[in-house]
């Protein structure tokens, strides 16, 4: 029988050369949503636990989406239009879309999973022409009279560090399937990464900052250079 093979891609500084989370975040303090001064401080520090990998993801959302909430459904969607055009399309290299066209056309299953929200990633994994996205949930206000529109809550388990080992289970288990009846290629930049690259049948380190180029080398992964790191 022949094995089902994956390829899980990260998003940020993986695919994209951007972190496409805190471009969001610049993007929205551009046209006037933000306190440049005060938004710049707290999201330069989510950056930084991020990096270190002692972010709460919980109380990162609520921040990164303070501004849709309250501009609402239509001028959150207009503003996300805006973003992809102007900095996102951009920002996306022929290296990486040819990437996943590889293994796309080499017939594998292919997927995105990121620690980045639904409502950023969902339109630029439209463009690197992937379906099957696993990127943090975001719970809506569904109840009867509720506003329909975000809460600022994650829904379900938070796609980051180990949770996104929980999210490729569940991801596996809607299709039948299991890890161990599967072979999965994973390519991420970021130590955050290590509980699923270390699950994965072959890890890339993509782009990869300085711990895990050294953790990639000391263990024999490949290293895969798409593009220069910032």
């Amino acid at each position: 029988m022949t094995i089902p093979r994956i390829a899980l891609f990260d998003l940020d500084h993986t695919l994209l050369p951007i972190d496409s989370d805190y471009a969001w975040g610049v993007f929205t303090t551009s046209i006037g949503w933000t306190d440049p001064v005060e938004f710049a401080q707290r999201n330069d520090g989510f950056y930084a636990q991020y990096q270190a990998g002692t972010l709460d993801i919980h109380d990162y959302v609520r921040f990164a989406t303070d501004a849709v909430r309250r501009q609402g459904r239509e001028a959150a969607l207009a503003a996300r239009a805006d973003f992809m055009r102007t900095v996102v399309a951009p920002a996306i290299r022929p290296a990486a879309l040819d990437l996943v066209r590889s293994h796309q056309q080499a017939g594998d299953q292919v997927a995105i999973i990121t620690a980045t929200n639904e409502f950023v990633t969902r339109p630029i994994a439209e463009v690197f022409g992937v379906s099957d996205l696993m990127a943090v949930e975001l719970e809506h206000d569904d109840a009867p009279g509720g506003t329909g529109w975000l809460t600022g809550e994650i829904r379900g388990v938070a796609s980051a560090r180990e949770g996104k080992v929980v999210r490729v289970s569940q991801w596996l288990a809607g299709r039948a399937l299991d890890w161990d009846r599967v072979h999965i290629t994973f390519y991420s930049d970021s130590t955050n990464d290590l509980p699923l690259l270390e699950r994965s049948n072959a890890p890339v380190a993509t782009n990869p900052d300085d711990r895990l180029r050294a953790i990639a080398g000391s263990r024999g992964w490949r290293i895969l250079d798409l593009f220069p790191r910032n």
